[in-house]
């Protein structure tokens, strides 16, 4: 492929400068050069592209067509190239970042472990927004998105972060007065609904529950507020093997069936092309990645013999034993 032929900067400079200010002295000043050089360049550059860049009446410029066609691309290039170069030498040890993320992972993941990051950047300010709003990716006043969805986001950088594992959460206060000894005992229970019901579909379906009488359920609009429910002993939710591995190693959650089955979507790290290049930007991805790595560990050990156990049988079986 051949190189592609672009004029030099200087010029360039010279030309956007000029038609910015309409003034061949003004550009001078800005640039701290002198008149004469500013007006040398300019007809470098018209000589260069064989056109006229400016139309003169005495001491007034006017842009030509062909410089009203080319100041759009210059200037956008210029403006470019100097947000990018801020970016860069943005200090990666201190400054603001906003973080859009899921509810229920910001919530039961990612807060609980925010004096690590402290600890390590403590002149990183971190502005904290619940959400899954696919918007937040190309609005400028976020910074890095932990999403949950199918990763088809386009024009942006984006990582996988985490797959998922679903399965039916419950309080041990609600378990103790209405056991749960079989998948048909479902039937007894509030279902706690994070989505359109697909999620539980896949569940029952792998159960081979799918013709199991339904009784009340409630919908809410994220996970975090049917986990919330959950705990507060309204009925059974799905949680899912990231956010809920800490309610299940407190306590405050148990899961009645062995079984578990893989989320459709999965956790994504997103963020615009240009943000990804931003040394504070990639200070907070890096962290993001390790500390997932360093809590899969512990969570593995905090939630023994809840998320083995789940597995031990196969998910075709109906009525899977109880786990506690």
């Amino acid at each position: 492929m051949p190189a592609k032929r672009l004029p030099p900067l200087n010029p360039l400079r010279a030309f956007e400068a000029t038609a910015r200010h309409g003034s061949l002295t003004k550009a001078a000043g800005e640039l701290n050069v002198t008149h004469g050089a500013i007006s040398h360049q300019i007809r470098a550059l018209e000589q260069s592209l064989n056109v006229k860049l400016f139309d003169r009446a005495g001491q007034k410029l006017k842009l030509s067509p062909h410089g009203a066609e080319l100041l759009p691309a210059v200037s956008s290039a210029f403006d470019g190239i100097a947000a990018a170069t801020q970016r860069m030498t943005r200090p990666c040890s201190s400054g603001a970042l906003s973080v859009s993320c899921v509810p229920a992972l910001l919530s039961l993941w990612l807060i609980p472990r925010l004096g690590s990051f402290t600890a390590q950047y403590p002149d990183i300010r971190l502005k904290l927004i619940g959400s899954n709003d696919a918007a937040d990716i190309r609005s400028p006043d976020i910074d890095v998105c932990v999403h949950y969805g199918d990763g088809s986001w386009t024009d942006c950088w984006l990582k996988k972060w985490s797959d998922l594992e679903l399965f039916p959460v419950v309080s041990p206060t609600l378990i103790n007065n209405r056991p749960i000894r079989t998948v048909r005992d479902l039937a007894d229970h509030v279902m706690l609904h994070a989505d359109d019901g697909r999620e539980w579909h896949t569940w029952l379906a792998a159960a081979d529950a799918l013709d199991l009488t339904r009784g009340q359920r409630h919908h809410m609009s994220d996970a975090h507020l049917a986990i919330g429910a959950a705990i507060h002993g309204h009925g059974v939710a799905l949680g899912d093997s990231v956010t809920a591995s800490g309610l299940l190693a407190k306590g405050q959650l148990v899961t009645p069936f062995n079984l578990s089955v893989p989320a459709v979507d999965a956790f994504y790290v997103v963020c615009r092309n240009e943000v990804k290049s931003a040394p504070i930007a990639q200070v907070f991805i890096d962290w993001l990645f390790a500390e997932r790595d360093q809590s899969a560990v512990g969570a593995d050990a905090a939630v023994a013999g809840q998320i083995a156990i789940r597995r031990r049988r196969s998910p075709q079986k109906q009525g899977a034993a109880a786990a506690g």
